[in-house]
């Protein structure tokens, strides 16, 4: 690993070089956690665990404080720990001049305005130039390694026997509540670092909302039930959707739950790198509205997934950016009707030079 930082380290220098900048400010976490390995968490956008300075040349830098110093020193390696204690604004005023940065590039899109203004401030005698900036970190994680591939994998597996097993125990009787409940405390007891997101459960109408958020309601006998979970494993999430019955499916149910995998397939069969985003999007809505559903299906067919849940790309009608190689993304067609339900069917993909590698091996049967 400390090897696979490095390189991407110094791909992120050369970034800096060619655009002129003489460092760059990382606090977005997951950017942080690829280029440097250090996993601790923040607390929100105003309470971060540590920033990194990445110099256009030279030694990076890991800014943390007392709390995670013996966390950043195991995890951080090839990187100068330094402390902290008055922030980081305070520590940054000090560290530039020393160092020569004149140029200092910044996350915009993960730094709140009153800490650049605070920035503006405080290096404005010191002739430093701030320079927003983004997508930097993010291009580099698009396109995964094999390794990365591998740790998602696993990811994805470990997600798909979480769900087995709750399937197993879920009866007419629970709330939504309930077996949202029973899905997270499965990930940790099978050694996920925690949930990727909100678990979604729904139950009937409810599952209309594609964002549902579980709630008191008790399942029914013959009721739908949609699941929507995913899990973080060494650093990488997965995430998938199911949508089944409580029991016996009926004629309307079966006939719409098979236009939505129909949809999936076809979006599945379209993944190949050199094809855009939006062509594997209209490959799935397609068949869903020639269903007679296009109107009920609102959403992007899916995204990418990687350290964080929702990454680059997306496949959207909207997105004429090309895939390639290394990608991963979720496949996630699905139909919405208000006061009857939802069904939504998700698996995660790996884009290949001739199609795509699906991740699941689903053993329930209930994404067929």
């Amino acid at each position: 690993m400390k090897k696979m930082h490095g390189q991407r380290l110094a791909r992120l220098q050369g970034k800096l070089r060619r655009k002129k900048f003489d460092a760059l400010l990382v606090t977005e976490p997951h950017n942080r956690r690829y280029l440097s390995g250090y996993t601790a968490a923040d607390h929100g956008i105003g309470e971060s665990s540590g920033v990194l300075l990445i110099p256009a040349r030279g030694e990076p830098i890991l800014m943390t404080d007392s709390r995670f110093v013996l966390q950043a020193e195991q995890e951080a390696a090839g990187f100068e720990i330094i402390l902290y204690p008055r922030g980081m604004v305070h520590l940054l005023k000090k560290l530039l001049p020393g160092r020569k940065i004149k140029t200092l590039a910044f996350e915009s899109n993960y730094i709140l305005h009153a800490t650049v203004l605070k920035l503006e401030k405080e290096l404005a005698g010191q002739g430093v130039e701030l320079m927003p900036t983004s997508g930097l970190v993010e291009a580099m994680r698009v396109i995964k390694s094999e390794e990365e591939i591998a740790a998602i994998r696993k990811s994805v597996l470990r997600n798909e026997q979480v769900f087995a097993l709750v399937y197993n125990t879920i009866e007419p009787g629970m709330s939504e509540r309930e077996i949202a409940l029973a899905l997270e405390l499965t990930m940790h007891e099978l050694g996920a670092e925690r949930p990727g997101f909100d678990t979604i459960v729904a139950f009937g109408e409810n599952a209309a909302r594609p964002h549902a958020v579980p709630g008191d309601r008790i399942l029914k006998a013959g009721e739908m039930v949609l699941i929507d979970m995913g899990l973080i494993l060494d650093g990488y999430c997965s995430d998938m959707t199911r949508t089944f019955v409580a029991g016996r499916p009926g004629e309307l149910f079966t006939e719409r739950l098979r236009v939505v995998r129909r949809a999936q397939q076809a979006g599945i069969a379209a993944v190949r790198a050199g094809v855009t985003c939006r062509e594997v999007d209209r490959a799935a809505r397609e068949v869903i509205r020639r269903a007679g559903y296009g109107e009920f299906f609102g959403h992007a067919l899916g995204h990418g997934v990687g350290l964080a849940v929702h990454e680059e790309p997306r496949l959207s009608s909207r997105s004429r950016r090309k895939l390639k190689p290394g990608m991963v993304v979720t496949v996630e067609p699905g139909i919405y009707l208000p006061d009857w339900g939802g069904i939504r069917l998700e698996n995660m993909v790996v884009v290949r030079e001739d199609g795509c590698e699906v991740l699941n091996e689903d053993t329930t049967g209930l994404d067929i």
